[in-house]
C-alpha cells in the first residue's frame, strides 16, 4: 500500500482527477506531444491538463496545443469543502477539522489573468470540478517554512498531500455566454461594480471573498470584450455588454 504521505509533486488530487479523466476507451496518461508532455491525451490526440494551481503557467501548452488544431480542456478543481487532518511523524491523527473557507467560482478568476486571451480561443475550454478535499499535515517539532518559502510565518506543519473525496457538480466555461453568466443576472443594463456587489448580497452565500474579486470580473470581461465602459456615475466606471 502507498504511503498517504508522499511527498511527490504530483498530488493524490491530481491523480485521482487524472485517472477519473482518462477513463474514456482510447486515452492515454503522461504522452509527450508537440515537445510537451500532457497529462491525457484522447484517442483524437485532444489534450487534457489537470492543474490545481497557477493555470496561467500552462499558457505556452495551450497555444502550442491550439495552434496544432487540437481541443484542449484545463481541468482546475474548486475546492468547495476542505478537510484538514494532522498527523504525527508516525503518521497517528492528532486532529481532523474542516475548514472554514469555501471556494466559488470567484475564486478562479485570479488564476485566468495570464490567459484571458485564450479563454474565447476556438476548441479551448476551462472544467471546473466542485470538490470536497482532504489536506494532510505533519506535525513538526519546530516552526517550519515551506520548500517554496511562500509562508510570511513558519508554522509547525508541513503539508504534505491533497486527496479527493467528492465531486458535487462541474462546471465548464468555454463561450462567451458561460463568462457572462458570472455576472449578476439581476443587475441592470448598464452597471457598476457596486451593482454587482448589491446583486451577489443578495443571494446566499456570498462570502466577502467573492465580493473582492468583483474588481477581477469587471477587469477579466473587460479584456475579453465581453463588457465595455459606457460612461462614469461619480468616480465609478459604467458598463454594459458588448454587443457582437
Amino acid at each position: 500500500m502507498k504511503n498517504q504521505f508522499s511527498t511527490l509533486n504530483e498530488s493524490s488530487l491530481h491523480k485521482s482527477l487524472k485517472k477519473l479523466y482518462s477513463l474514456d476507451e482510447g486515452s492515454r496518461t503522461e504522452v509527450e506531444l508537440d515537445g510537451y508532455i500532457y497529462d491525457i491525451v484522447t484517442k483524437e490526440n485532444d489534450v487534457i491538463e489537470i492543474q490545481n494551481l497557477n493555470v496561467s503557467k500552462l499558457k505556452d501548452k495551450i497555444i502550442t496545443a491550439l495552434n496544432n488544431n487540437r481541443k484542449i480542456k484545463i481541468v482546475h478543481p474548486v475546492i468547495s469543502k476542505k478537510i484538514i487532518e494532522t498527523y504525527t511523524s508516525d503518521q497517528k491523527l492528532l486532529h481532523r477539522r474542516t475548514s472554514p473557507k469555501k471556494e466559488t467560482i470567484y475564486s478562479v478568476l485570479k488564476e485566468l489573468t495570464g490567459i484571458h486571451p485564450l479563454l474565447l480561443k476556438e476548441g479551448f475550454t476551462l472544467e471546473l470540478p466542485f470538490i470536497s478535499m482532504t489536506e494532510i499535515r505533519i506535525k513538526t517539532e519546530e516552526p517550519v517554512q515551506t520548500k517554496n518559502k511562500k509562508r510570511h510565518f513558519k508554522r509547525d506543519w508541513i503539508k504534505t498531500d491533497k486527496k479527493l473525496n467528492e465531486i458535487f457538480k462541474t462546471r465548464s466555461l468555454c463561450s462567451r455566454g458561460d463568462y457572462l453568466n458570472l455576472l449578476p443576472k439581476d443587475i441592470p443594463e448598464s452597471f457598476t461594480t457596486s451593482d454587482i456587489r448589491a446583486a451577489l448580497r443578495q443571494q446566499k452565500k456570498t462570502s466577502q471573498a467573492d465580493l473582492k474579486n468583483i474588481n477581477l470580473l469587471v477587469w477579466l470581461l473587460s479584456r475579453m470584450e465581453i463588457i465595455e465602459p459606457c460612461g462614469k456615475k461619480g468616480n465609478s466606471i459604467i458598463y454594459k455588454v458588448k454587443q457582437t
